[in-house]
């Protein structure tokens, strides 16, 4: 029983950066902007928040650095792809490489460690918080394992995902912004007939997903280790696409998906150095799992998964 609540802790921890950045992709996507670059965006944001935190010494500072970098760059690929029609997926591949490329060269240069940041101090960082009567309860059977250890003992950005998740939940169902967003990535021209301002809603929608996006980063650099490392989200945005194909770009089965992503990944960090019937399985092997469970689930469910009609298409007005 113990083993099973250290597994799912571990499932919601590693579930957060894939909210996050799968929220950022389901706001940019509904708008009709193809977000490939979720990548890019994470990896920027997670350096940006180590170094500004590391400089600082501040956790907040960090934070709202890593989320002003990631803006930053979603705003760029607005640029291209809304005011210039730019392809967006070539757009949001660039990202990629720039970010790529940019973080380790700053990295180097600035720290000169091989690509990473000095290690955070305490105060620099986001530690797991115990919440009110978590060790107080703890012996009761089944309640307290279940708030003290599932509930509990999480960092500041793992319980924020969740509350940005039922804020994005509302937004689209709930509220006139929503409802334009989703116009715009479904019949932008329709939209516009009603006085929606198409562009406008999407320079947002790719900030919000910026901004997300930089939320994502700091929870890998900040919360889930202690330094920026090169190329640390190690395709954590290609799962967070593949999250939000698998749910089909509906906000109420984001959540579920990253939970099972999550899953996927904590089972493949248990199974390491673990024998089973046929032996000892290959490390490399184990932390493939999560990748290859992916594409397997993606080949046999993403067909079925209707995108928004308008995304990656160029939004051409009326004359």
């Amino acid at each position: 029983m113990e083993e099973a609540f250290v597994l799912l802790n571990s499932a919601l921890r590693l579930s957060t950066p894939l909210l996050f950045a799968a929220l950022a992709g389901l706001i940019s996507e509904r708008a009709g902007v193809l977000d490939i670059g979720l990548e890019g965006k994470m990896l920027l944001g997670a350096f940006a928040s180590a170094s500004a935190a590391y400089v600082s010494g501040n956790a907040w500072v960090g934070l709202l650095s890593g989320v002003a970098a990631a803006v930053a760059l979603g705003l760029l690929h607005g640029y291209a792809c809304i005011r210039h029609r730019g392809n967006q997926v070539v757009s949001g591949i660039a990202l990629i490489f720039l970010a790529s490329g940019l973080t380790g060269v700053l990295a180097e240069s600035w720290f000169r460690q091989g690509g990473r940041t000095p290690t955070l101090a305490a105060e620099a960082r986001f530690l797991p918080v115990s919440l009110p009567m978590a060790d107080a309860i703890a012996d009761i059977p089944l309640l307290g394992p279940v708030y003290s250890e599932l509930i509990s003992k999480h960092t500041f950005l793992d319980y924020l995902s969740l509350a940005s998740f039922a804020v994005v939940v509302w937004v689209f169902k709930s509220t006139r912004f929503g409802l334009r967003l989703r116009a715009v990535g479904e019949h932008p021209l329709a939209a516009e007939t009603t006085g929606v301002k198409v562009p406008s809603v999407r320079y947002v929608a790719v900030a919000w997903s910026g901004a997300f996006c930089g939320l994502a980063g700091a929870t890998l650099s900040m919360a889930q280790a202690a330094s920026f490392l090169k190329d640390m989200s190690a395709g954590k945005g290609f799962i967070a696409i593949a999250a939000l194909i698998f749910a089909r770009w509906r906000p109420g089965r984001v959540l579920g998906t990253c939970l099972l992503f999550g899953f996927l990944d904590a089972t493949a960090i248990r199974l390491q150095g673990e024998r089973l019937v046929v032996g000892k399985l290959p490390n490399e092997l184990v932390l493939a799992f999560p990748y290859i469970a992916t594409v397997l689930l993606l080949a046999f469910h993403g067909g079925r998964a209707r995108a928004p009609a308008a995304l990656g298409q160029p939004y051409l007005p009326r004359k």
